[in-house]
């Protein structure tokens, strides 16, 4: 096993004047899981292909362990890579695929068959070694590519979106299965999605990537409950997190009749800075219905009520022209979203009040989006 360092590694592809990834400054631990996310074209594909040796470092380096590896050939590095396409030999059973690298680097064939039938056994293969790979469902070539790094017994273990060519339903099967397999075997893992879903279920630790810079890095627990800036706030969750820019008024945030309170904390550094706007986030569970007259109360018109069973969500506009055009949720910037009691479920085209608990509201700079003390 091994940790792996990322010390401001930097890639810039040819005929571009803005890097891929830059200067990314990351260390994961022996053994953890890490899940690199963001989205399309920030540079976490990249990172990883970086990691592997695919791509070019042009400054900074990488390192395995203690070995500086930036200039290392793939091969060399000790590692192994799952792609999104499962890259099987369509004219080899499962058990020759799984063992096929073994082979190649020669290893003993009575080692490669144990290796191969212990790889099988952990994830559930053992049945079918001498299929081939037409004859596999999605989620079976995919536990077969899975297995051919596994007999490899690489220090690291490299993912990039292994789960994209899957239905939903096996999609969330099949991250059980890897998270539950990388705890098994302890194999330090690196794993890529642009699924933040994904990313929360499975890491130990998420870093978030935007245009190739590294926005934050912590537990999922500490991304959901203190994002780092405006764009962290806005991608990690589902429903993604309601932001909104909000008049300074005193101690208060205004929006139309909405008055909300702000911190002496986050109102001081407000005031360090000349500003004059707050922009204020809050989650769809973060909120409870109140009566009209509540202070800070929001008015909420209700456009779309989703009923999931356990579950409600209200998707509606803030009444008033000004506050619909200024607050919305990270995925769509027109309408906010509440969690309600799935039993007490308004009509469309009705208004209900809502207020944000106090310990649950999320307050950013309007100039750097960076998070305020409270």
């Amino acid at each position: 096993m091994a940790s792996v360092t990322f010390d401001k590694a930097t890639r810039v592809y040819p005929g571009s004047d803005r890097p891929a990834v830059d200067a990314l400054d990351l260390e994961v631990a022996d053994g953890e899981f890490l899940v690199l996310v963001g989205p399309s074209g920030c540079g976490k594909s990249t990172s990883l292909r970086m990691l592997a040796g695919l791509e070019d470092v042009n400054a900074g380096r990488i390192l395995i362990g203690d070995r500086d590896v930036t200039d290392v050939q793939p091969k060399d590095r000790d590692i192994a890579m799952v792609f999104q396409n499962y890259a099987l030999y369509p004219h080899m059973s499962v058990a020759d695929n799984m063992g096929f690298a073994l082979k190649i680097a020669g290893t003993p064939k009575s080692e490669i068959e144990s290796r191969v039938a212990e790889a099988a056994k952990i994830l559930d293969l053992s049945d079918y070694l001498q299929r081939k790979p037409k004859a596999l469902s999605g989620g079976q070539r995919q536990r077969v590519a899975m297995g051919r790094a596994i007999v490899r017994q690489p220090r690291v273990f490299l993912m990039d979106e292994p789960l994209s060519n899957l239905d939903a339903k096996l999609r969330v099967q099949t991250r059980t299965q890897i998270a539950s397999l990388q705890r098994r075997l302890g194999v330090t893992t690196v794993y890529v999605t642009h699924d933040q879903t994904e990313a929360l279920t499975m890491g130990d630790r998420i870093a978030v990537l935007n245009f190739g810079l590294l926005q934050q890095v912590g537990t999922p627990r500490e991304m959901y409950d203190r994002p780092e800036n405006v764009f962290v706030a806005g991608f990690i969750g589902s429903p993604a997190m309601n932001l909104g820019e909000f008049t300074l008024d005193g101690e208060h945030a205004t929006l139309g009749a909405a008055r909300i309170p702000l911190s002496p904390a986050s109102l001081a550094a407000l005031r360090e800075e000349g500003a004059t706007t707050v922009t204020i986030g809050f989650r769809p569970e973060s909120t409870e219905r109140v009566s009209a007259e509540t202070p800070g109360a929001l008015a909420v018109e209700v456009n779309l009520v989703e009923e999931l069973g356990s579950d409600a969500y209200v998707y509606g506009s803030l009444v008033g022209r000004e506050a619909a055009a200024n607050v919305g949720s990270g995925e769509d910037p027109d309408q906010v979203v509440i969690r309600i009691d799935p039993r007490d479920v308004p009509d469309k085209g009705s208004v209900i009040h809502v207020a944000i608990r106090p310990d649950e509201q999320h307050d950013f700079s309007p100039s750097t989006g960076r998070r305020l003390p409270r």
